[in-house]
């Protein structure tokens, strides 16, 4: 049997895609005062990790580097900039930027606020790892 065939027999025994939320409907009903990650992507056993995040007009994420992941951001409401060494770039709803491991950016929302996506590798949790043991008082 192949896969086009079990998933027409309605066999559902491996991973199916699911809806998650509606990014339309979460960013136009955000007020004046909604900041921070609107929606995480929680889902047990993933590989990735996904935010939405929304900053008000004006606000901005500080300069910062990002060392160990290469980023997906895409803009899905209003606009602002996106500053690197490189140069400023104009974010606007649907733009979609690479922000590769090591690179330093920082974020600008503009008038009517600033809404995005990201999209990860997930991160490891944290471990607690035994060091070295201490050696007996002689």
């Amino acid at each position: 049997m192949t896969d086009d065939a079990s998933a027409e027999d309605g066999d559902t025994t491996g991973p199916v895609p699911s809806l998650l939320c509606d990014v339309q409907a979460l960013t136009a009903g955000l007020g004046p005062d909604g900041a921070g990650a609107v929606w995480k992507l929680a889902e047990s056993g993933r590989q990735l990790d996904a935010n939405l995040v929304h900053l008000q007009a004006g606000r901005q994420v500080g300069t910062h580097t990002e060392p160990d992941l290469d980023v997906l951001l895409l803009v899905v409401a209003g606009s602002g900039v996106l500053t690197s060494p490189g140069g400023a770039e104009r974010l606007t709803a649907g733009s979609l930027y690479w922000l590769p491991r090591g690179s330093t950016r920082a974020l600008t929302a503009g008038d009517a606020g600033l809404s995005w996506l990201t999209v990860h590798r997930r991160r490891p949790g944290l471990q607690i790892r035994p060091g070295p043991r201490p050696e007996a008082p002689a």
